[in-house]
């Protein structure tokens, strides 16, 4: 689990760690990366970016200081990372990952517990794009999980689909369940589902997936017309809908009207916070939320579905589900719209 990398404070696991030891030293159960490629995670980059008024110079710097400080990449506000994507250096002989010297690999694990070292001062990236090019290393524990990248697709668009593979996984899940429920109990209502953030890497996925785990209908909720028009030429939502996540009634609203019913599932993908009590008064009463943003604030969201008096569940997507990085590979290879999507985020960034 990484114990011994943990620096300060003592007893915590990496992830809750101030600093972690980024020593390139391993030991026999671990596994150091030669890291070319970082994914800072979507509400992290926001924020970063939008503290500086979007200069990317000093974007860079604080991204860099933070990795220096803490030996891992944890933005201090929002208290997420990224992932990322190397070639395997060095295998410990106890390592239980399969991982061989020389594999491309991209860490399936958050960077905020993961021993990260910058070696070239990020001098290739202008602070500018989520998507970092860089050279250093970092350590992979036992429990720690990555994928070898496939053949196929070139490796940024790996990446950013392997970044946010856990929330098409969770979505499937969740909305398979359903559909399986009301079929054993002779419910002919289709099972409706809401993705908030449709037009984004998770989102888009998202939609696909509740498509092909049976979802009877589908919206997408985005909140400009740019996004709009692309989900629709995308084709993954049986309607898109342009709200404000922000904006509770709005938000609800759009749902309801596009579902003409609140969502069963709905399915929270924004990197911008504010956005828990629209998500739980677009949900049908014992109808499940969500949240795979991490810009959410759960007390918000467990305090407004009280106070709302609504009867949902809420889930943490945490990330992992078994299976998570073939399911979302196999939608980015199946599904043109989901690949589109993906290549016109990657050129515009």
């Amino acid at each position: 689990m990484g114990l011994h990398r943990v620096v300060e404070p003592a007893g915590v696991l990496p992830q809750a760690a101030w600093r972690l030891d980024a020593d390139p030293r391993i030991a026999a159960n671990e596994v150091r990366i030669r890291v070319e490629r970082l994914n800072l995670d979507a509400a992290s980059f926001r924020q970063l970016s939008e503290k500086h008024g979007g200069d990317g110079e000093k974007v860079r710097a604080e991204v860099l200081e933070i990795i220096s400080t803490r030996g891992k990449m944890q933005n201090p506000v929002t208290g997420s990372g990224g992932m990322l994507i190397g070639t395997v250096e060095e295998a410990g002989k106890r390592s239980p990952l399969g991982l061989r010297p020389g594999d491309r690999v991209a860490t399936l694990v958050s960077l905020t517990l993961t021993p990260l070292t910058i070696l070239d001062g990020l001098a290739r990236w202008d602070g500018r794009s989520e998507q970092v090019p860089c050279d250093g290393y970092a350590i992979l524990f036992a429990r720690s999980i990555a994928a070898v990248l496939p053949d196929d697709l070139h490796p940024e668009l790996s990446l950013a689909v392997l970044d946010v593979c856990g929330a098409p996984a969770l979505t499937a899940r969740v909305v398979a369940e359903q559909v399986a429920r009301r079929r054993r109990e002779n419910d002919p209502r289709p099972v409706t589902v809401a993705v908030i953030g449709g037009a984004g890497k998770s989102g888009s996925l998202s939609l696909a997936a509740a498509r092909r785990a049976g979802a009877g209908r589908t919206v997408g909720v985005v909140p400009v017309a740019a996004e709009r028009d692309a989900l629709d030429a995308a084709g993954l939502a049986d309607v898109v809908a342009l709200a404000d996540a922000r904006d509770p009634v709005a938000l609800s609203t759009a749902v309801t009207t596009a579902l003409s019913t609140p969502a069963d599932v709905t399915v929270v993908c924004v990197d911008v916070p504010g956005c828990e009590h629209g998500a739980v008064l677009a949900t049908e009463d014992g109808g499940t939320v969500i949240f795979f943003s991490m810009a959410t604030s759960f007390a918000a969201a467990a305090l407004g579905a009280e106070g709302l008096a609504a009867d949902v569940t809420m889930l943490v997507g945490n990330g992992y589900v078994p299976g998570h990085a073939a399911l979302a590979l196999d939608l980015l290879r199946g599904e043109p719209g989901v690949r589109r999507l993906f290549e016109a985020r990657l050129a515009a960034d």
